[in-house]
Formats: structure tokens, sequence, C-alpha cells
């Protein structure tokens, strides 16, 4: 094709239907932007997050860690003492609590003259000039980003929590080579565990090994000899290995996936509008074609025409998109930082780097996408006989293909076969592919769906007026045109189907988890009152006298505690948090939401284990688990599963009892207080105030908490909320143009209804109703639609993703106003077009037909 007709018919056509290109141009943009941003912050949040935590282990070559968080220093000797090792230097690392209710701060205690062979950057700079300070038993030292977080400079003070007794530590000076926004403080070894009541214990051991050393073969060996002696009880590893950078991205995955997921919904739903623009485009000037093929045009330059107009749309909606996505990157992790509300790298400051794999990669994306929204309208325009397209009314002739139901069918049957497909690396891959083949199915069945509704209500219709011959005609011509344009009337509602299905989708989600985690909060908060020792960390708690202190209060008619700890299962897998806590094994039901039947103990001492632990460590109700505790591996009877909402990575219930007995430690961090006959809820509060140790603990109630916990769930699903409402947007906007163009096409048909009578208000009339049931029927398929993706989302993708389950919720309100809001905005639309397309005259509008 000569490039002088290429580039007429291409630009003709986007000054002809300008805004049509545009929503298609930004539906691209905005997928492609949002998938780019998304991955641009998770990559340099994680990649920070590693790094960080690398930097931590310095040179070291080997690290010996315990699956507790904490374990006996006489390992050490051990590990000192061996041949092959340079140096063995001791760390003890803990998350310290701070008084108020703040957030705790990492401090690593180390031995300063260890350290300097391994971890030099983590050795403080003292502001005075004095050495000893690594030393001082009340000296600490901070990260630059711990300076400005703590709001303390060298010099000052700063407060810790130790049990129920505040930890005064003196700034002594900074950490100079910290990552920037790493924030953790530094002291030496001795001093942490005096302070800090972690007396004869370490995190881990950093061993630098001699030259020549094969680190490989010292670190097998090493591993089977502690296996031999401590079964369970040692990790070995090295600070860059596959298990550190597997526990690193496991940790955060499965959330970084689903938004980089949802963030493409944006893009799926631009091919669709692409489709819609090209076919439209295509049916309009399906005669001017027919005259170039006539004229000599060959069948494949004019498929080379059409796929190049899609193929612009998706370069420049790839392209803006690539950019936009780059600007969203930077500006959120300058911000906001790098967590996306998820709180996986809370902390964490770094910068955006530009990643051309990945931008090619969003950037094909954008273009294919636009490619397979234009393929079908190509090949159509392509295989177009021109002495049939010649004639005028053959548009629907051109689109009988999409009427075929088969399909469709296929899709949705493929689609119910991989929803039951298990996951793939632990995602839902089936579950993702699924979605894709129901909306694919559900749009291409849309023609036949349309035929079959609108006919069946033109029978109906024409049945009840046969014995009026005052009805109106109005209804008569609507109901038949949109009765036999079935095609015309599917490309109409596939823009509506695709952005209306996964906005319901998206919301019935969103609403099932947040009702569902108020509702367990509900259950899991039995209690008039709670009371915990800091806002988090390791290092406070209640001792078994200030227990029996809260105890005695008479305010209070019954007071459970818990302990918290943090083990590991695996040592590729994130730590599972271990709750000791007061549970009667016959009514397990009464402090935690069971799922399935309880088991009675059997024999063993009874665990209740999480649905996540139960899905990602093979573990039943009924089966034995060993647990490492007190430095053994400790067998439990599964006695049920229950659900966590708070803790992804699992979490593992046992009696507080049985825990006392096994590791000695009878401290507790959480208290859940039942109030007395006749004592208020002010009252209680006050005699909790009126302790000595009051000042260490947090008191709440039940509707604070989940006020928090939802307040901490909206921040979690804030990129969600803006993806729906990005969802809505282009549906709103795809609605009106795809009516807009399909309206300004008809402008001849308009001519002849005007030539045989019909009056300019009855023809607004008929665009308002067609456009009015058009939509109508587009929002009841895409509710039933969206609902059964929202039955993937919520039973296959959550669970296979983030391993817990719920219940369904429906937000109405929502799903109605969106509904309306879609449904005013055709019939608007259609109006609008309407008045536009008849301004030119009958005669006018005709003549082409003479």
């Amino acid at each position: 094709m000569p490039l002088k007709l290429t580039r007429w018919l291409l630009f003709g056509e986007w000054r002809a239907h300008p805004l049509r290109a545009l929503m298609a141009v930004a539906a691209i943009t905005v997928g492609v932007s949002l998938g780019f941003a998304i991955h641009l912050i998770n990559a340099a949040a994680f990649n920070e997050f590693s790094t960080a935590i690398k930097s931590l282990s310095g040179q070291a070559d080997v690290q010996v860690s315990g699956a507790e968080a904490l374990f006996d220093e006489d390992i050490y000797p051990r590990l000192a003492t061996r041949d092959a090792v340079a140096v063995a230097s001791p760390i003890l690392e803990f998350d310290a609590s701070r008084p108020g209710g703040k957030p705790p701060l990492k401090i690593i205690g180390l031995d300063v003259f260890r350290a300097g062979f391994i971890s030099p950057d983590l050795i403080g700079a003292p502001a005075d000039g004095d050495s000893f300070d690594t030393l001082a038993a009340d000296a600490v030292f901070l990260s630059p980003a711990a300076l400005s977080w703590l709001g303390v400079q060298p010099g000052a003070t700063a407060l810790f929590q130790s049990g129920t007794q505040p930890v005064s530590l003196r700034v002594a000076g900074s950490l100079q080579r910290t990552r920037v926004g790493q924030r953790i403080g530094v002291m030496d070894i001795g001093a942490a565990q005096w302070r800090f009541n972690r007396l004869g214990k370490l995190s881990r051991v950093d061993l630098k090994l001699r030259d020549g050393v094969n680190r490989d073969a010292f670190r097998a060996a090493l591993a089977a000899e502690l296996e031999r002696d401590f079964p369970g009880r040692f990790r070995v590893g090295q600070p860059n290995d596959e298990d550190q950078e597997s526990r690193n991205s496991k940790l955060s995955r499965a959330y970084r996936v689903n938004l980089s997921v949802l963030a493409l919904v944006a893009l799926f739903t631009g091919a669709f509008l692409v489709f819609s623009t090209q076919a439209l485009s295509v049916m309009r000037r399906r005669s001017q074609f027919a005259l170039l093929r006539v004229l000599g045009l060959e069948r494949r330059s004019l498929l080379a025409q059409v796929l190049l107009e899609g193929l612009s749309l998706g370069l420049l909606g790839a392209a803006a998109g690539i950019a936009a996505g780059y600007a969203m990157a930077a500006a959120a992790l300058h911000f906001f930082g790098g967590d996306l509300g998820g709180g996986y790298f809370a902390g964490v400051r770094p910068e955006v780097q530009f990643t051309p794999v990945a931008a090619g990669v969003y950037f094909v994306l954008g273009v294919g996408v636009a490619l397979l929204g234009c393929a079908a309208p190509a090949l159509e325009a392509a295989r177009a006989a021109p002495a049939i397209a010649l004639k005028a009314g053959a548009d629907e002739v051109a689109l009988s293909r999409l009427s075929r139901a088969w399909p469709a069918l296929l899709c949705l049957a493929a689609a119910a076969g991989m929803s039951q497909l298990p996951p793939v690396f632990e995602l839902p891959i089936f579950g993702y592919l699924s979605i894709v083949l129901l909306l694919v199915g559900g749009i291409a069945l849309m023609p036949r769906i349309a035929s079959m509704v609108f006919r069946f209500a033109h029978a109906r219709w024409t049945a009840a007026t046969a014995t009026h011959p005052a009805a109106p005609p109005v209804p008569s011509l609507t109901l038949a045109r949109l009765a036999n344009a079935s095609g015309q009337a599917g490309i109409a509602l596939g823009g509506v189907l695709s952005s209306f299905s996964l906005m319901v989708a998206m919301a019935i989600m969103v609403s099932s988890f947040r009702v569902s985690v108020d509702e367990w909060l509900l259950q899991v908060l039995p209690a008039d009152m709670y009371a915990r020792t800091a806002g988090g960390g390791a290092t406070a708690g209640l001792t078994p006298r200030e227990q029996d202190a809260l105890r005695a209060l008479p305010q209070l008619a019954r007071t459970d505690f818990m302990r918290f700890r943090s083990i590991s299962l695996a040592a590729d897998r994130p730590n599972v948090a271990l709750l000791a806590r007061d549970i009667d094994p016959a009514h397990p039901e009464r402090t935690m939401v069971m799922v399935g039947e309880a088991l009675a103990p059997r024999g063993l001492p009874p665990v209740w284990v999480s649905e996540a632990v139960a899905d990602l460590y093979g573990v039943h109700a009924g089966a034995t688990m060993r647990l490492p505790l007190q430095g053994a591996l400790r067998e439990f009877f599964v006695a049920g599963i229950w659900r966590d909402y708070a803790r992804s990575t699992g979490a593992i219930q046992m009696r507080r009892s049985d825990y006392a007995r096994i590791t000695g430690d009878r401290d507790v961090s959480d208290a859940a207080m039942w109030l007395a006959k006749g004592a208020t809820l002010a009252d209680a509060q006050a005699a909790v105030k009126g302790l000595p140790f009051a000042q260490a603990l947090e008191v709440a109630v039940p509707s604070e908490i989940r006020a928090l916990s939802l307040k901490i769930f909206d921040r979690s699903f804030a990129v969600t909320y803006l993806l729906e409402a990005i969802a809505i947007v282009i549906g709103l906007f795809g609605v009106a143009a795809t009516f807009s163009a399909q309206t300004l096409a008809r402008a001849k048909e308009f001519g002849m209804l005007r030539h045989v009578g019909v009056t300019r208000r009855q023809v607004l009339g008929i665009l308002a109703i067609e456009g009015g049931s058009l939509t109508a029927l587009g929002i009841l398929t895409g509710l039933l639609l969206g609902w059964f993706i929202s039955l993937i989302l919520v039973h296959v993708v959550n669970p296979q993703s983030f391993h817990w389950t719920m219940e369904m919720h429906y937000p109405w309100p929502l799903l109605g106003s969106v509904a309306a809001a879609l449904l005013a905005a055709a019939m608007v639309t259609a109006l609008v077009s309407g008045r536009q397309a008849l301004s030119g005259g009958p005669i006018r509008a005709v003549r082409e037909d003479w």
C-alpha cells in the first residue's frame, strides 16, 4: 500500500473520531503504567530490603542461626575453635520494645573485636571520640535513619523497655555506613544481653573461613554435624544463599503478584476497548475498504492497514504508560515508601531504578493487547467480499461470526476446569487463567445472549400490541433492531461487560475480605478489655508476679494471658508465630475461629495450626507435628485448624501451661480481661492504670482494636481501591465512547427513518431506549459474570495466595450506584450522539445510498 494512502487512512480516522481513539489509548496507558509502577516499586523495595539484610552479615561466609529466635551461646566455642574458621562473630539481634506503644527498633548486639573482621559497617563511630563507648553498658549507636525516626541526636537518651521496666540508653554515636532508610541500633553484645534480659543467648554466629576452605563443603559438613548432634535446632546457610532469597521473596510474593495482576485488569479492559474501537471503525468504513479492494488494493495490504491502526494505538498507549509508570513509582517511593500499604518493607526508603527489561515486557504487553484487540476486525476487513461489502446494510453480516457459541462455551468449560487445579509455585496461576477465560467466554457469548433476549422481548411486545393499532412505534422499532443486530449489540456490550464484571468481582472480593475480617475480630476479641506490653517488639512482658497483680483486681472477673514468640519450621520459609495462651482443649472455639472439626487431645500436648500452616507445611487435624522449643524438637498433636487473618506466613496456638512446662518461660505479653459483675469499663481501666507497672501497658477495648485493624486493612488495600476506581472510570468512558461511535456510525439509518416519517424526537427515544436496554443487559450479565469471577477470587485465588478462607459478602450499595452511573452514562451518551448524528438533515444522511 502506498505510504501516502496509509497515512491518509490512519490520520483521517483519528481526526474523524479522536475521542474513541483517546479512550483506547488511555485504557492501555493506565494498564501499562499501573503494572509497570507496581513492578518498579516492589522491585526497588524488595531489592533494598534484601540488600539491607545482607549488609548486616558483612563479609561472613557462613551463618549459623537457630530454629528458634534465640539459642544458648554454648554452641559458640564449638564453632569458633574449628580449624577452618578464621573468625567467629556472635550476634544477638532482637526488636527492642519502646514504651508508650511506639514501634520497636531493631538492636544488634555484637563483639566489636570480632565483628570488625566480618561486619565493620556495624561498628559505631563515637561522637566524642571515646573508643571505649563501643564497650559501654549504657551506650547504643544508631543509624542515621534511626536517629531521625527516634528524634534524637548523639549524646541524648533513647528509652526502651525490658519486661515492664524502662531501659535508658545513651546515644553514643552513629552508624555512618548503613543503608539509606535502614533503622537499626548497635551495642555491645554483653551489654545487650544484660540490659534486655538475654543472658547466655545468641541469635546467630557469623563465620569467616580461612583462605582456601571450600565454603559449600564446609557448610554441608557443619550442617550434617549439627543436625546429628542437635536435631532440628540449627540452620546453617550463607548470607546470599537460595534459602535466604526464598525466605525474603516469599514474605511478600503473593501480595506483589496479586497487585500486579490487579493492575493488569485495566490493560485487559483496554483490549476490549481497542476491539470495540476497531470493530466499529471497520464496520463504518466497510464500503470504503471494499472500494479500495475493487480499485486493486490487495487483501494483505488491507489487513496490514487495520493492524497498523491498532498497533499505533498500542504504541502510543504503551509508551505513555511506561513514562507515566516510572513517574508514579518515583512519586510513590518518595512520599509513601516501598510497602504499598502491605507493611512488608516498612522503614525501607528505596529509590526507583529504571529497568529496561521490565519496561520492554510491559511495552510489549501494551502493544500486544492492542494488536489482540484489533486482530478480529482486521481479519474481517480482509476476508470481506468487495461486492457484498459495497452494499449498504451488510454490517450485521460481517459480524455473524461473533454469534457462534461454541468458542465461548469452550472457554467457559476450560475456565471451570482450571479453577479446580492446584497452585503452581504456590501461586494461583490457573486461577488467574480461569478468570481470563471466563471473561473471554462471557464476552464472546454476548451476541448470542443479546439475540435471544431481544428476540424474545420483541416477540412478546409484538404479541402484546397486536390488538392495539395505536401502540407506540418507538419500542417496536428499538426491539426490532436489537433483535436483528446482535453482532453490533455484542460489540457495544463488550466494554460494558469487561469493565463492570471486573469491578463487581473486585468489589465483592474486597467486601468479603473486609467483612470477614470484621466478623473474625468480633469472634477472637470476646473479652471486655485487652492489655499488652508495648506496641510490639520482643523485649516487653509481664512477670508471674505482675500477672497475679492483674488477676487480683476486684473489678476483673477473669484474666487470660498470652505469650508470643517466633519459630522456624523450614529454612526457606518465613518464621511462624507461636502463640501460647490459656485455651480450653474441650472448647477451643472460645478463643479461636475453628475451620472444620476440633479433635480432643490424644496423648501428646495439643496445638492448633492456622490455615496457612496447614497449607504450607501439609499439616492436617489429627497429625503429629514437631516444633523446635527449648533447644529440641518436641512432638505435638494437631487438634484442629483455625482461621487467622493476621499472619499469612502461619501461626500455631498451644496451651500456655504446656509452653511454660517445656520452656520454663512464664512471662506473657498480652492479657484479656473480663469485667466483674457490677464493675464498669471505666472502673476497670482506672484500676489497671493504678498498678505500679501500668506505664508499660497499652489498654484498649475491642471496638478500638477493631477500628485500628480495619484502618490497617483499608491502608493495605488502598492500591486495590484505586484499581477498582480506575476500572469504574474506564468502564464509564468505554461505554460513552462505544455508544457514541455506534450512534454516529448509524447516521444513514437515522436518515432513512426520518424519510419514512419517524420524527426527530422518536429517533432520540429509540436511542435512549436502545442504550438503556443494552446497558441494562450488560449490567445484569456483568453482575452474573462478576459473581462467578468473585467466586474464583474468594475461593481459589485468595486461599492459594494467602492461605486463608472467607465468606461471601456483597456491597449492594456500591454495585447499585455504579450500575446506575453506567446506565445513565449510556443513555445520555446515546442522546447526545444522536443529536449530533441528526444534525445534518435526512437528505444528506442517505445521499450515499442514491
